[in-house]
């Protein structure tokens, strides 16, 4: 069974979040044994398109039959009717890009991690309080790895982890893990659209193998 606190190491000890949505559901299940063939035992799929639901019901049934060390949540959730109906598909953790704090008590009612996202002091401060187990700091592109070392101090604790604009390049990610990130989240970077399009599976491999191995060598 997926908890709480199993996501939480699982992200922490993998140091990488990969995410992604692709309408077609044979597909998705493709990059995720491709992922999972790699090294990854934690990903996030995002809720970015009307076939989302639909798609995830049929994952996290393979993930539960092929895959079953493999945690596997769901991102883009924004309102507490998307959380039910993805925690009933059986998320095994929750991601959004804001704070709500009736979605987060959903998730912890439900005993699964909860990332809000956050760009603000205040944001962050109000995810704190309601206990998030992760920040989910977006788009981390805009804010940069300097913003998290001078946030971080203020709540001592707290995990963070940047999403948007973090890159497959050792300077950056040396940056990012150098400011006190638990883990970096890669959608497009590590699975691109001309991966998905092309179902370019070999090099997806290629490309998470390196990254799970710079992640290594950089935090």
């Amino acid at each position: 069974m997926k908890t709480k606190e199993s996501s939480l190491k699982a992200i922490t000890e993998q140091g990488l979040l990969p995410l992604f949505f692709y309408e077609d559901a044979e597909v998705s299940l493709e990059i995720i044994r491709t992922l999972y063939k790699s090294g990854i035992r934690v990903l996030e799929y995002t809720n970015r398109g009307i076939a989302a639901l639909a798609n995830f019901r049929f994952l996290i049934e393979a993930v539960g039959i092929e895959m079953k060390d493999l945690h596997l949540g769901i991102g883009t959730i924004k309102n507490t009717d998307e959380a039910k109906a993805f925690i009933k598909a059986g998320a095994h953790f929750i991601v959004c890009p804001v704070v709500d704090a009736e979605v987060g008590k959903l998730a912890h009612d439900a005993g699964l991690l909860w990332i809000p996202g956050c760009f603000t002091p205040t944001e962050i401060n109000i995810a704190h309080q309601l206990n998030a187990g992760i920040i989910k700091l977006f788009p981390a592109n805009v804010l940069g790895p300097v913003y998290v070392s001078s946030v971080k101090e203020v709540f001592p604790g707290q995990l963070f982890i940047p999403t948007g604009g973090v890159e497959i390049e050792e300077e950056n990610m040396t940056k990012w893990f150098k400011s006190g990130v638990c883990a970096v989240g890669m959608g497009s970077k590590l699975i691109s659209k001309e991966i998905l399009e092309a179902k370019d599976y070999n090099e997806l491999a290629v490309r998470t193998k390196k990254t799970i191995e710079m992640v290594k060598a950089t935090r």
